[in-house]
């Protein structure tokens, strides 16, 4: 029978999202030394990517990364919530990251900028997603 080293993997899935994160800091346009944060990171590109927006995809991507080892190391059993449907780790992630876009959208509809209160508004609500949902 094999041991699985989880050590091992956490450090090397924690070591891959470093790299991965000073790379993009290292790529992050710059102005008089410090970070451009609203420059396109590709001049020319056919999307606008900022760093705010590559840190949001890179946030995803590490929730993926970390969902997955969970996933394998713990695994689990859906449950129902208040929803009434059954629900794992992941179905709840989603539901949280959909919530969010939604919650940020209203946000600046009715608000504008900045979104830092609709940020905190959405961490809340992903918290009671994955407690009660």
């Amino acid at each position: 029978m094999t041991r699985t080293r989880w050590s091992l993997i956490y450090a090397a899935a924690a070591a891959f999202a470093a790299i991965i994160l000073g790379l993009l800091f290292m790529a992050a346009p710059r102005e008089d030394g410090a970070i451009a944060w609203t420059d396109p990171m590709v001049p020319g590109g056919w999307m606008a990517w900022t760093l705010p927006i590559a840190l949001f995809f890179y946030t995803i991507g590490c929730l993926l990364i970390l969902f997955t080892i969970l996933a394998v190391r713990f695994p689990e059993t859906p449950r129902v919530g208040v929803l009434r449907i059954e629900t794992t780790r992941g179905d709840r992630l989603f539901i949280s990251l959909l919530g969010s876009a939604f919650i940020s959208l209203a946000w600046l509809a009715a608000f504008g900028a900045p979104l830092t209160p609709a940020l905190i508004l959405c961490l809340v609500y992903a918290a009671a997603v994955f407690r009660w949902v």
